[in-house]
């Protein structure tokens, strides 16, 4: 996921919605961003402290996903929740990765770890990943290390997978470019946010647009195949013009991705600290600035992946799409990764306050142990089919029906009638796509991803992240 998409991810300590997100007269567009299901929130302490051997016993290893975490950044912009802290005193970063070696060589050892039958198949990774935080607040020689520990330690050979790595306008450097293009990066995201200056202070993100413009410049340069831009509407002071000017100066790059994001104001985060937007105003400034964002990329030879992406036709995927982040065989690393088994999701504790991010890297580091799962939440059949329908329907792709009875047996209008009828009331999905076993979403229904997703959130869930304590 991009460093936006965490930083625009679910409530912390509210009740998520439910029915009358979607059917009531006082429904909003924005409830949350569904980029992970269980979100974090609903994760707690393991009383069992499963062994990781364990938990990957019997699982399919032959396709894993790779997502190694750096949770270190230069600045922390206004609207940022991610589990990330803003500097590292001397000689941290390179505790981190000694605890990131510590821990990949123990997950290694799980996965390689054969049950009483001894015909487990072979571990092999599909895809890696570079997230934050700011993987590139890490030095050249840092990196470097990165790399060396998701090849030597974990066997994910990075040259012939797709390697995604975040980054920031600051610490896109030539030296770091070049280590990451050596190493095999075929996709670099790029958080821009705004090229107006004066959006940019609004949304507390110190940037000057000739310094986004050189990073963009270097990006290329280092001739990394995939450019992913992330774009915010929503910011104060925006407008339609200043909207389109951000548009196209992304477009002026010809990236092969651009993400938009609508501006959420979490709490704990810079911008709560100011008066929050709740009006209905806000709501439709931020559909309407989506649309003029959505059919400008349109027009402009981009096709949609989801509410969020757009790829530039012609451009082949480099890693999974937006979403896929969700699908089993997860394994991540760091102390702000997730890891997703077919029965059970874990992490480590979460937290947006800055110093109890501090205490959480400070324990990371100074853990020896790493054989077992210490904080997550179990997932049954029935959050199993919730997960499936939110990843696939999410995707302006939709999901084929076939599919979804293949793995479960079962027709999703009988898992979630209520639901699907609400969508369907509100002209959220697409009739046709559902008679030729497609279902997907209309054009309202991906705008309006940010209020169906969260629907389908069980009651369970619901009530953990409600009862979650922010920190």
């Amino acid at each position: 996921m991009t460093a936006t998409a965490a930083a625009t991810a679910a409530p912390t300590g509210t009740a998520i919605t439910t029915l009358d997100a979607v059917s009531g007269p006082q429904a909003r567009p924005y409830q949350s961003y569904v980029y992970a299901y269980p979100h974090k929130t609903a994760y707690r302490p393991l009383p069992d402290r499963p062994a990781l051997r364990d938990l990957w016993r019997g699982e399919d290893k032959s396709a894993l996903s790779l997502y190694l975490h750096i949770p270190f950044c230069e600045v922390r912009c206004g609207f940022c929740n991610l589990f990330t802290r803003i500097g590292a005193p001397d000689g941290l970063t390179g505790r981190y990765l000694d605890a990131l070696d510590r821990q990949a060589a123990a997950v290694r050892e799980a996965l390689d770890h054969q049950g009483e039958g001894g015909e487990e198949g072979p571990v092999r990774f599909a895809n890696a990943a570079f997230g934050g935080g700011t993987p590139t607040f890490l030095t050249a020689d840092e990196l470097t290390r990165l790399c060396d520990i998701a090849e030597r330690r974990m066997g994910a050979d990075l040259r012939a997978v797709p390697l995604s790595v975040e980054t920031s306008p600051a610490t896109a450097t030539a030296d770091r470019l070049a280590v990451l293009a050596e190493r095999g990066a075929t996709r670099l995201s790029i958080g821009v946010q705004s090229f107006v200056d004066a959006e940019a202070r609004a949304a507390v993100r110190p940037q000057r647009r000739a310094e986004v413009e050189a990073a963009l410049g270097r990006i290329r340069e280092a001739r990394i195949p995939v450019l992913n831009i992330d774009l915010i509407y929503g910011i104060d002071g925006q407008t339609p013009a200043t909207w389109r000017t951000s548009l196209d100066a992304a477009l002026a790059w010809e990236p092969e991705e651009v993400y938009l994001y609508p501006l959420y104001v979490r709490p704990l985060t810079g911008l709560a600290r100011r008066t929050a937007h709740t009006d209905t105003e806000w709501d439709r400034q931020r559909l309407d600035l989506y649309r003029q964002g959505r059919d400008h990329l349109l027009a402009r030879g981009y096709e949609q992946v989801s509410m969020r992406m757009f790829r530039k036709a012609g451009s082949a995927p480099q890693g999974p799409d937006d979403h896929a982040c969700q699908t089993d065989g997860m394994i991540g690393l760091g102390c702000g990764a997730r890891s997703y088994t077919s029965a059970l999701h874990h992490s480590f504790d979460y937290a947006v306050d800055m110093s109890e991010i501090r205490g959480i890297i400070d324990a990371y580091t100074a853990t020896e142990d790493f054989g077992h799962a210490v904080h997550g939440r179990y997932v049954d059949g029935g959050e199993a089919r919730r997960r499936h329908l939110l990843q696939s329907l999410l995707q302006a792709r939709g999901m084929p029906l076939a599919g979804y009875r293949d793995r479960f047996g079962t027709d999703p209008s009988e898992d979630f009638p209520l639901e699907l009828a609400a969508f369907a009331a509100r002209g959220w999905l697409d009739t046709a796509g559902t008679e030729t076993g497609n279902l997907r979403l209309t054009a309202e229904g991906l705008a309006h991803s940010d209020a169906l997703g969260p629907v389908l959130f069980s009651p369970a869930v619901r009530a953990a992240m409600a009862a979650y304590d922010p920190k």
